[in-house]
């Protein structure tokens, strides 16, 4: 089945979609994102993301394409037609184009892009990966110092993942000045004694909306949290680690540059969050 998507204000089929050559999302990375979850055909932490993508837009000076309550309608529309019982909704909006290629931002009457597309991933709650624990690698961390925007700079993300794939792992974490910053497409955490450790928010790191929501269920279910700054020579001697993000949820780390954490498998802390993370994320899915 072809699936419908949505540019600027339109429905159509995916064949069909188009965007201007001089859109500054396609030239400068002038675009900022958000990826929202399906489960039972409904969206998890709509809100969050809705609230996330606010504040990116302000701090880039960008227009907000249209109002929360037409991104929903959006959003629900998407997954209707495209019948998602499982799967993401992805959204970026640039700041447009204004007809030509220049550094200078375009004149505010602009109209930002609007686009979102759906992708349909069946059993994305009941992944094998998750049972089976991701294997990381570290890696240097050199992107810009505003990861708390959530722009499409994602060129470097994308060759840490080929790093770890080349290495036969399945993701990383980067280092910047001696302490892990956060994975690819995630933020990280590991666990000694029964103590969750994760680096504190800033401009460092991407404010993760399932980062939010999971240290909050950790919280309540009673488990020590200590967010500071960590090594990754600390990491590896945990007794496990996890990562979180909104397409992954909560996925057990079980090597860290060769080193098995614990006895090698999903530890019991990350299987537990996950738990109660997809239990909660369900009942309160719009």
């Amino acid at each position: 089945m072809t699936r419908t998507v949505y540019v600027n204000g339109e429905y159509l089929p995916e064949a069909e979609a188009k965007v201007s050559i001089f859109d500054r999302g396609f030239l400068m990375a002038d675009a900022v994102y958000e990826v929202t979850s399906v489960l039972d055909g409904k969206l998890i932490d709509f809100e969050g993301h809705a609230v996330r993508l606010k504040r990116s837009l302000d701090e880039l000076q960008m227009a907000e394409p249209c109002t929360k309550d037409e991104l929903l309608e959006i959003h629900r529309k998407l997954v209707e037609v495209n019948e998602i019982d499982e799967g993401l909704v992805y959204l970026q909006v640039s700041r447009g184009s204004d007809g030509d290629r220049d550094f200078v931002f375009p004149s505010a009457e602009t109209k930002p892009t609007l686009v979102l597309f759906t992708q349909n991933k069946p059993g994305l709650a009941d992944s094998p990966a998750a049972q089976k624990g991701a294997k990381i690698i570290s890696i240097e961390d050199i992107r810009w110092g505003r990861r708390d925007i959530k722009t499409t700079q994602l060129l470097y993300p994308s060759m840490g993942k080929m790093m770890a794939k080349a290495a036969g792992c399945d993701d990383a974490w980067m280092i910047e000045d001696g302490h892990v910053t956060e994975g690819t497409s995630n933020n990280a955490y590991f666990v000694k004694n029964g103590k969750i450790v994760t680096r504190p928010l800033s401009n460092e790191i991407l404010h993760g909306i399932t980062r939010k929501a999971v240290l909050r269920m950790a919280a309540e279910a009673q488990m020590e949290v200590e967010e500071r700054l960590f090594t990754i020579d600390e990491a590896k001697e945990a007794d496990e680690a996890f990562t979180t993000s909104a397409s992954a949820f909560v996925m057990p780390v079980v090597e860290i540059d060769g080193v098995a954490l614990g006895d090698g498998t999903p530890g019991p802390i990350a299987k537990r969050l996950r738990e109660i993370y997809l239990d909660e994320s369900r009942k309160a899915a719009i």
